[in-house]
């Protein structure tokens, strides 16, 4: 179901699909979108497909294999820096829609504002998770970036029941959990982080605090250390953000859980994204988490 290995495939594909449908994507033209890089990487094999040619643009946090991964399938990659506010003409957001602008015959896909997003997962990944678990799942656990994925898939198992729990993993440099908590946007929860794929210093429209019932925070430090143990004792070469997530269940579960009730948590993407930063000791020695 996910031929780029991550969650946003299918998001990718929804969003292309609905923009065709609109007439705002057509015949030729240029896919320009900012991206952590899962995205972009769906985005791009739903172009090959389609015959679209794509321009992503990234913060220079993300790790080189996601560039190289975008570039290998044919997309333009723009690097920015990601020490700046998101209204700043140099940030990743400005930059794309900049582009957007000047690019004749393109399309911004906005994958943070742009509903499509949370619809793809309302569809799919929600549904797969209900008949997954025979119905029995009671806690739902999930990294919070666009905001799609974990919207998507609370909105549907909430519509089955109602009485299913939604855990949102947000990051420290990060303003959904004090948003959530107070109703507030606090600039001062903003400030640099590592971890990739989870957190932001905007709130997205595909953010529906509504069904999210609590957000808990993971350092970038606990988040990579769990997602290398999920490698070497589960046999999960999974991402950065599933560490951060399996971490958060983990710290909510060993408080809240009953032994019969059933948690669902979601893991984004693939390990081979990662293999020069989390997977690397040379790497995690340099930041001191080894």
């Amino acid at each position: 179901f996910n031929p780029g290995n991550s969650v946003k495939d299918r998001m990718a594909l929804r969003m292309i699909k609905d923009a065709e449908a609109a007439g705002l994507l057509k015949p030729g033209g240029t896919i320009i979108e900012g991206t952590s890089g899962n995205t972009g990487m769906g985005l791009a094999l739903t172009a090959i497909a389609k015959g679209y040619k794509t321009i992503f643009v990234m913060s220079d946090k993300q790790s080189k294999e996601k560039q190289d991964i975008l570039r290998a399938v044919g997309a333009q990659v723009v690097i920015c820096p990601v020490d700046v506010a998101p209204d700043d003409p140099r940030s990743y957001y400005s930059v794309a829609r900049r582009l957007n602008a000047e690019t004749p015959n393109s399309f911004y896909p906005n994958q943070y504002d742009n509903l499509s997003n949370t619809a793809a997962h309302y569809a799919t990944t929600g549904p797969e998770i209900w008949h997954g678990t025979e119905g029995k799942i009671t806690h739902l656990a999930a990294g919070v970036g666009t905001g799609g994925t974990i919207c998507g898939i609370s909105k549907y198992l909430k519509e089955q029941h109602a009485g299913v729990f939604t855990l949102g993993i947000d990051t420290y440099g990060s303003v959904f959990k004090k948003y959530k908590e107070t109703g507030i946007f606090d600039e001062n929860e903003v400030y640099p982080y590592k971890t990739e794929g989870i957190g932001e210093d905007i709130l997205p429209k595909n953010v529906d605090f509504d069904v999210i019932d609590q957000f808990i925070k993971v350092t970038d430090q606990d988040g990579a250390l769990m997602t290398r143990r999920l490698a070497r004792e589960e046999g999960l070469f999974v991402g950065w953000s599933c560490g951060s997530a399996t971490f958060g269940a983990l710290e909510y579960a060993r408080e809240h859980l009953q032994e019969d009730d059933t948690m669902v948590i979601v893991l984004p993407d693939h390990g081979t994204r990662y293999l020069g930063k989390i997977y690397n000791d040379e790497w995690m020695r340099a930041q001191g988490w080894l």
